[in-house]
């Protein structure tokens, strides 16, 4: 009857244990979900903080008794794929230019930069329009 008695609340405990991990597991994975999603808001607020910045605004100081809004203005864009591909054009052309035509380097060199010139910025212009860039 010992041994039974024994065994019985031996059960007992390794059942009542089961159960309690359980719960402390449901409410660990809660609270790592809760951490992990508030410091993807941090990440979040940041990153929106950070693109606010690139936008500078400029304020006007308003006459008397206007309400003038303030205007953002945006920042450069930096050189359009039109003046990058006659700048590389260019250079293209004028070495390939140069190559071509060993009687008069120079002449070539100046032919072919002006070909590759005109046609890298056909390129370049019609990859702008693609994109919306005027």
């Amino acid at each position: 009857m010992k041994n039974l008695i024994t065994m019985l609340s031996v059960i007992a405990v390794i059942a009542s244990c089961k159960n309690s991990t359980a719960d402390n597991t449901k409410v660990l994975a809660a609270y790592k979900d809760s951490v992990e999603h508030a410091e993807f808001n941090k990440w979040k607020a940041a990153k929106d903080a950070k693109q606010n910045e690139k936008t500078i605004v400029y304020k006007t100081l308003p006459a008397e008794n206007s309400s003038a809004p303030v205007q953002a203005v945006p920042q450069k864009q930096g050189w359009s794929k039109a003046a990058k591909g006659a700048v590389i054009g260019g250079v293209t052309g004028a070495a390939a230019g140069a190559i071509i035509d060993k009687k008069n380097r120079a002449a070539g060199a100046v032919i072919g930069g002006v070909a590759g010139a005109g046609v890298g910025y056909g390129i370049g212009r019609h990859i702008d329009k693609k994109n919306g860039r005027n």
